[in-house]
């Protein structure tokens, strides 16, 4: 069957968004002590940690679980709303422009707070840096990521750049370090880029896992390309999650600044390097050659894997999906989501497809403009 644009990109941002709430109630905790917990390794939608939720350590006040997605799909809906309002390429200065008004100014339903907020009230230092350095340091949004702490922040939400630029991960990679860079710098930043890169590429007709994995690889750089190096000779050797999880964490250990305890980070954590890699993306994509491009299996093992699952999963989960289109993705998972969640699932992947095929009018037109100024520079008359 040959899949739609549309098939792909609700593909894409539907099983990002399952992929997250899936993740978010195991966040933070090893393999072993997710099995312990739930008696085994989580197969699909579960409740928080701890009941009492409100008040315990480490999570309050966040109700993680029962189909609550959590600030991955909160940011990458704020992106895709950015793109709808430009209608065209992003760059840095888009989101000083769009995305942080977007996070400080406009109430929304958040769902791990059951309530109406501003996004800027849940999302995380990180993400809260975007807010500090761009509205009140006014730096100029292409350094403002310089600084902050390494990590996947940036990463989590770039989906939407990979769409956009839908077949051509060169220009997804390139167009996400910029809007990136005002967010992160240094791997954190590299990591945006080529999970960009990645979805664009699962959205290339006959792209496979191996195809995805190939594409990121011929674009990252440095400690990013080494992890994913890594990680795809071990995932190689895998076809379950389950046998994989170990081997694949012992794959990236070197790569990860974090360390062994994810909840005690080391004090190297987080901090520029040309050496590291963050642990997600690299994961993600192991996951993803495990399953064989499988959306249920890439997800689950992203969730099951524990530390930061729901990012993973969320980045396994948008390029599964894109892979597999909206069919992929399990439609009692989705439904079950967006009614906890309070979300309509779709309508983000449909505006912005809506916006995908206005920019590659636009891009065209550019490209006839550049072959006819170019003819007309390189044979002067």
């Amino acid at each position: 069957m040959t899949l739609t644009l549309e098939d792909r990109f609700s593909g894409a941002l539907v099983g990002a968004a399952v992929g997250d709430a899936l993740g978010g109630p195991v966040e933070g905790w090893s393999p072993e002590q997710i099995a312990e917990r739930h008696g085994g390794r989580v197969h699909g939608i579960v409740g928080p940690w701890y009941e009492d939720w409100r008040t315990a350590r480490p999570v309050a006040p966040y109700h993680k679980g029962d189909g609550h997605v959590t600030d991955d799909t909160l940011m990458t809906h704020a992106l895709v709303r950015v793109y709808t309002a430009v209608r065209d390429h992003l760059d840095a200065y888009a989101v000083a422009e769009h995305l942080v008004p977007d996070l400080m100014g406009t109430p929304r339903w958040i769902p791990e707070l059951e309530a109406e907020a501003l996004p800027l009230q849940r999302i995380f230092l990180a993400e809260k840096w975007i807010v500090t350095r761009l509205h009140y340091a006014h730096a100029d949004p292409r350094e403002a990521g310089t600084g902050n702490i390494v990590n996947c922040g940036a990463a989590m939400y770039m989906a939407p750049v990979g769409l956009v630029n839908a077949g051509n991960p060169a220009a997804a990679y390139a167009e996400a370090l910029d809007v990136a860079g005002a967010h992160q710098s240094s791997y954190g930043r590299e990591a945006a880029g080529v999970f960009a890169a990645a979805v664009a590429a699962a959205c290339a007709p006959g792209a496979t896992a191996a195809s995805v994995v190939d594409s990121a690889l011929a674009l990252a750089k440095d400690g990013t390309r080494a992890a994913i190096a890594a990680v795809r000779e071990v995932a190689l050797r895998h076809r379950d999650f389950e046998s994989a999880l170990a081997p694949l964490r012992a794959a990236v250990a070197p790569y990860d600044s974090v360390g062994p305890d994810y909840r005690a980070p080391s004090l190297g954590a987080r901090r520029p390097s040309r050496l590291h890699s963050i642990e997600e993306l690299p994961i993600a994509l192991g996951m993803l050659l495990v399953a064989d491009g499988r959306y249920e299996t890439s997800v689950l093992g992203a969730v099951n894997y524990g530390r930061d699952c729901d990012s993973i999963a969320t980045m396994a989960g948008a390029v599964a999906g894109a892979l597999g289109g909206e069919s992929a993705v399990p439609a009692g998972w989705a439904k079950r989501v967006a009614e906890a969640s309070r979300l309509d699932l779709h309508a983000p992947a449909a505006a912005l497809a809506a916006v995908a095929r206005e920019v590659f009018d636009r891009d065209l037109s550019r490209r006839r403009a550049h072959e006819d100024a170019f003819a007309a520079i390189a044979s002067p008359r």
